[in-house]
């Protein structure tokens, strides 16, 4: 089973997330707070990363620039997710593999989660 770790600070929106991806044949991760991104990682050793641009005190963009950058992790693909609709999200140096504006379509998410995984 694909392992999904998805990273947002409202829990409803991860709820909604989990729910979606778990139901979709997922086993997913959640998780409220990007101080602990990596912990999570080296202990769940998740397929792809949803990762939630505002988090709080934390840019999703920087994190997802650590994952990249980083052997051990480089090659595990990040979507996005944001709030904000700007099209220059996508271009900003986070490097993710994808980019999903909330509020998100379920289909949308799905295929780009199955996309990401395919790859």
């Amino acid at each position: 089973m694909q392992r999904i770790l998805a990273v947002d600070d409202d829990k409803d929106i991860l709820e909604v997330l989990q729910y979606i991806l778990e139901d979709s044949g997922y086993e997913v991760e959640t998780l409220a707070d990007g101080h602990f991104l990596f912990e999570r990682i080296k202990a769940h050793h998740p397929d792809l990363i949803i990762l939630d641009i505002m988090l709080g005190n934390m840019d999703g963009r920087e994190l997802c620039r650590e994952v990249k950058a980083k052997r051990s992790t480089t090659d595990i693909p990040v979507i996005l997710l944001s709030a904000t609709h700007y099209a220059e999200t996508r271009k900003q140096n986070g490097n993710p593999d994808d980019f999903i504006a909330k509020p998100f379509d379920i289909d949308v998410l799905l295929l780009s989660v199955q996309k990401q995984l395919a790859a």
